[in-house]
């Protein structure tokens, strides 16, 4: 069975730190593209950072700097750690793996074939 689990979010106030975590399991592979997209309520879902096969990481503007994606190969494990986090970081939180490249991965949620449940992050101000 294919599956991403994330687990680890919670709510934070402004300024403060919050990791989360994604277990993949079945035939996703963490060396595949790897990303961590957001979604506010009443918003679109939006990439927030990827990383390769490479170790090669991507940020949106909004988050770089702050946030950190790293990937343990051995545990098949994707991390997304966030620091000094603002009000409008708050959503739910996916992890996203594109299975069809593991080179120059996309920014789109269309390029993404397999999708973790979501956990919420909450930053309140």
């Amino acid at each position: 069975q294919v599956q991403l689990v994330e687990s680890g979010g919670g709510s934070v106030q402004a300024g403060g730190s919050l990791s989360i975590s994604c277990s993949a399991s079945g035939v996703i592979s963490i060396n595949a593209c790897m990303g961590w997209f957001r979604q506010a309520p009443g918003k679109e879902r939006e990439v927030v950072t990827s990383i390769d096969a490479g170790g090669s990481t991507s940020y949106a503007r909004s988050v770089r700097g702050r946030f950190t994606i790293s990937k343990d190969n051995a545990k098949n494990t994707l991390f997304l750690h966030m620091d000094s986090l603002k009000f409008e970081d708050t959503a739910v939180y996916y992890c996203a793996a594109n299975t069809g490249r593991w080179y120059d991965c996309g920014g789109h949620a269309y390029e993404y074939n397999y999708w973790g449940q979501g956990t919420q992050v909450t930053v309140s101000s």
